[in-house]
């Protein structure tokens, strides 16, 4: 519908504007961040700690970035470097929802109880999957967890025991539903073939996303490993990112989980947020069509100054890939990505490409010094290399986003809990009108 008659369709941008000098006068803080870029207190959390810079007498003072899960650095969480077979990210789930490392026998019995969950209700993936499929596969996987309330007799049980066998259900269940969904997607829009493997009981979630995923069912260790760690590094990041802070909302207001789990696949699917990553892949795309020798550092900053400059790419501004909110001088999760893609790519057709990724990341911020004259703080993110080392995997990117959500499951239920727990209260913050007066009313036969 476009009805020219509806005024809001021609004044959408004057009716819905704020001026911005309120938000300095009422000291509001946009975004819930203060104006040194640092994010304003919002509550306590034993879960994790995302740490990349220091505060020194009022100052934020830039600093080497580390991400800890219940304390645990995350590097020492991914285990050897040298093992292909070693899976990781089902012991960072049960760390992230029970607190503690377990043993050997505490996560095999894990391991059991989201490998025994995996099956969908009779008749779910004709009538929520297969049927009108929407062209993003985050939509389904929000509407799938939504419909799944229906076929729980203890949806609204708010018990530890309810809880923490929802959270592993849907851990179980995400990652096939998503894989379903992609095929679903492709038969739909794309004319390809509709592929619906069995999952295989005792694999790793990695393994059983690749397994599924693969026309021919057919992976090496080292990319059931590659997997995995990236499983590892999206599990958690902060009980201040959106998605989890949208999870933390909605269980401060005591709904049931399913809502709360769909709400942050919603909010995760935002471009601002977990959706980066196909901006990123894009801008990358753009760089490579339009600068000829991907390895003349003159010829790649220059492209990289008129993307700055709003001259190229989206005329956003913006050099995706490059920033954080926290971190300043290095994103641990960047670090291990980028290490990880070095190794994928040494010696295949990826080497020039990965040789690019690392010329826009040193380069950048010179080039934003340079053209804008300000000089801030900024490290490559992890999106920077993580769709890279999906496409050396073959994994469409249609399916980026919702790996994220597939792992991030994991961080989101440990926050539900906690808030739960120790929350105790509904989050409600204060808006501040800018009206200071009310208006006289007239009645409609008058205006």
């Amino acid at each position: 519908m476009n009805d020219e008659r509806i005024d809001l369709y021609k004044q959408f941008e004057r009716i819905n504007c704020i001026d911005p000098s309120y938000y300095e006068k009422f000291r509001v803080k946009r975004g819930l961040r203060n104006a040194d870029g640092t994010g304003v207190l919002a509550g306590m959390t034993n879960i994790s700690n995302v740490h990349g810079y220091l505060l020194s007498d009022g100052d934020k003072l830039p600093d080497e970035g580390s991400l800890r899960l219940r304390g645990y650095e995350i590097t020492d969480l991914l285990g050897e470097e040298s093992s292909t077979t070693r899976f990781s990210f089902e012991e960072v789930a049960y760390l992230l929802l029970l607190g503690e490392l377990p043993t050997r026998d505490q996560l095999d019995t894990f391991i059991a109880a989201i490998d025994a969950q995996r099956e969908l209700p009779d008749g779910f993936t004709a009538s929520m999957i297969l049927k009108d499929t929407p062209p993003d596969i985050m939509n389904v996987l929000a509407r799938s967890i939504l419909l799944l309330y229906a076929y729980d007799p203890h949806a609204e049980d708010r018990s530890p025991e309810h809880e923490i066998n929802t959270a592993i259900s849907l851990m179980s269940r995400v990652p096939r539903m998503m894989v379903l969904t992609y095929y679903a997607q492709q038969a739909r829009y794309h004319n390809g073939s509709m592929i619906m493997h069995r999952f295989i009981p005792g694999q790793s979630t990695a393994e059983t996303i690749l397994s599924m995923l693969r026309p021919n069912r057919e992976f090496t260790p080292e990319e059931a490993r590659m997997l995995d760690i990236m499983l590892c590094l999206h599990a958690e990041h902060g009980g201040g990112n959106n998605s989890t802070f949208t999870t933390r909302v909605m269980s401060s207001a005591d709904t049931d989980p399913y809502s709360v789990y769909a709400a942050a696949i919603c909010s995760l699917k935002g471009k601002k947020h977990g959706g980066a990553n196909h901006q990123v892949r894009a801008m990358q795309a753009d760089i490579k069509q339009h600068v000829a020798n991907w390895e003349d550092d003159d010829e790649v900053a220059d492209y990289l100054a008129k993307i700055v400059n709003k001259q190229a790419y989206d005329k956003s501004g913006l050099v995706y890939g490059m920033g954080h909110a926290v971190y300043t001088l290095s994103d641990p999760r960047a670090i291990i990505c980028k290490k990880y893609a070095k190794k994928l790519a040494e010696g295949t057709e990826f080497e020039a490409e990965y040789r690019l990724l690392e010329s826009i990341e040193r380069l950048a911020p010179e080039v934003i010094l340079r053209e804008r004259g300000t000089k801030k703080d900024m490290c490559a993110n992890i999106d920077m290399y993580s769709g890279f080392v999906y496409s050396m995997m073959g994994i469409p990117e249609d399916l980026y986003t919702p790996l994220f959500a597939c792992a991030r499951m994991a961080g989101w239920a440990a926050h539900r809990f906690e808030e739960i727990v120790a929350g105790k209260r509904i989050i409600r913050p204060a808006y501040k009108s800018t009206r200071s007066g009310s208006r006289p009313y007239t009645p409609i036969s008058e205006r």
